[in-house]
């Protein structure tokens, strides 16, 4: 049974062990998964990513990067997501097109039209079914959870306004379209918070079926 869910957040929100945990308890009750992520997926993507991320790579023009993550998209979308979900497979991927209207859009203050325009291009209109937002109130929070883990790339390295405005865009994101997040405390007990997605998408998966 095919479908498609997102997670977003800031930095450290722990969208990628809840994938991790939804996606063993989906598998164990006889549901194919695919469990990805953005930037990469794909071999092409990868490289893409590590371009990205790398934290020398201070002097990238908001643009060349809005421009990449696009890439990235497209690259993912025709050679993991579409096949995937034709072949009735559950994808859960960790950030999509809402990352980068979050990021480049509210957080570099690139023109959403424009971001748009080239996220219809990139992604041919393709949408999640569900979006989890997982939020985090106090960006400190998470920022130190991925040091804990020595996760540094070049967006931890950015200035805590910078953050603040893509949290505030993630909100803004998902107040307009209500019907596909969901939001949820990302500081809840790891464990409370699975059961609750988890929940969440059985619930979807019995009203589909």
């Amino acid at each position: 049974m095919q479908m498609f869910i997102s997670f977003e957040g800031t930095e450290g929100a722990g969208k990628t062990t809840q994938i991790s945990n939804v996606s063993r308890e989906l598998i164990s009750l006889g549901y194919k998964v695919l469990k990805t992520h953005e930037p990469g997926g794909t071999l092409i993507g990868e490289e893409i990513r590590g371009i990205l991320l790398n934290s020398n790579n201070t002097a990238m023009e908001p643009i060349t990067e809005l421009l990449l993550y696009n890439a990235a998209r497209n690259q993912h979308i025709k050679e993991k997501i579409i096949p995937a979900l034709k072949d009735n497979i559950i994808v859960l991927t960790d950030r999509f097109s809402d990352s980068t209207i979050a990021y480049q859009g509210y957080g570099r203050g690139i023109d959403l039209d424009i971001i748009m325009a080239l996220d219809n291009i990139a992604t041919m209109g393709l949408r999640p079914d569900i979006t989890f937002l997982l939020d985090i109130e106090d960006i400190d929070v998470g920022l130190k959870r991925n040091l804990e883990i020595k996760k540094t790339d070049r967006f931890e390295l950015e200035e805590i306004e910078f953050h603040k405005k893509v949290r505030a865009g993630f909100l803004k994101i998902a107040e307009r379209e209500p019907s596909r997040f969901i939001i949820l405390d990302g500081k809840m007990p790891l464990i409370e918070l699975s059961n609750k997605i988890i929940n969440i998408i059985k619930e979807r998966l019995n009203v589909i079926k």
